[in-house]
């Protein structure tokens, strides 16, 4: 452990700065991963096996079958479908390829929540569960690009990548901030409760042994 880490940690709750430092480590963290998916070759590595490329068409088909049946079905716009590609009446086309699929989000997702502090059996389920809420965005994503694809289409390339894709780490961000504040610190929460209730009990009863006293000296005088 570092020798300065008793005194970090003492500057920190002194000046009362644990949402800065979580912020600061959930952005080291999604953009760390972020580092290795691309440039530090990850993609590249896992391109080379026939199971990731499976992964992501897989994932990508299952954006895309909802998407195009709300499309379709829902906003009532007449398109056409080839393999994973929304066919638009004024020639305007969205094709859900793998790198659509959601796939490197997932996994950004899992090592964030993976290596943020917090109780292990929650995060079981809290993974999992984030996991379907980014591909339920990721559907969502497809729907509005729909609508921005037959309304505006020279927008469309601005709101698909500096939109959009952000939004994919908002949806994060949100879902990040519920692991703070109502799971990770749960525990810490109710030890300051059951330590604050603890206290008022001891007072409680020191104040009856006074009280206690304080009689018996009236009896006596």
């Amino acid at each position: 452990m570092c020798p300065y880490y008793p005194f970090i940690k003492l500057f920190i709750q002194k000046h009362k700065l644990q949402p800065v430092v979580d912020v600061l480590l959930f952005a080291i963290i999604i953009y760390a991963f972020h580092l290795l998916w691309w440039r530090g070759g990850l993609e590249h590595f896992l391109s080379r096996f026939a199971a990731f490329d499976q992964a992501e068409e897989f994932l990508a088909h299952q954006v895309f079958l909802p998407a195009a049946f709300f499309v379709k079905h829902v906003i009532g716009y007449d398109i056409h479908t080839i393999q994973n590609t929304l066919l638009f009446p004024n020639n305007g086309y969205i094709a859900v390829e793998g790198s659509c699929s959601g796939l490197k989000q997932f996994y950004q997702w899992f090592f964030l929540i993976l290596l943020f502090p917090g109780p292990w059996k929650h995060k079981v389920w809290f993974i999992p569960m984030g996991i379907l809420a980014i591909h339920l965005f990721n559907i969502l994503r497809i729907i509005i690009l729909s609508v921005v694809v037959m309304h505006w289409p020279a927008h469309w390339d601005f709101i698909h990548m500096w939109i959009m894709r952000p939004m994919y780490y908002g949806v994060m961000f949100l879902l990040w901030i519920w692991w703070v504040e109502r799971i990770k610190d749960k525990r810490k929460k109710a030890k300051g409760k059951g330590r604050k209730a603890k206290g008022k009990r001891l007072k409680f009863k020191s104040c009856q042994r006074i009280s206690g006293i304080d009689n018996l000296n009236l009896f006596f005088q």
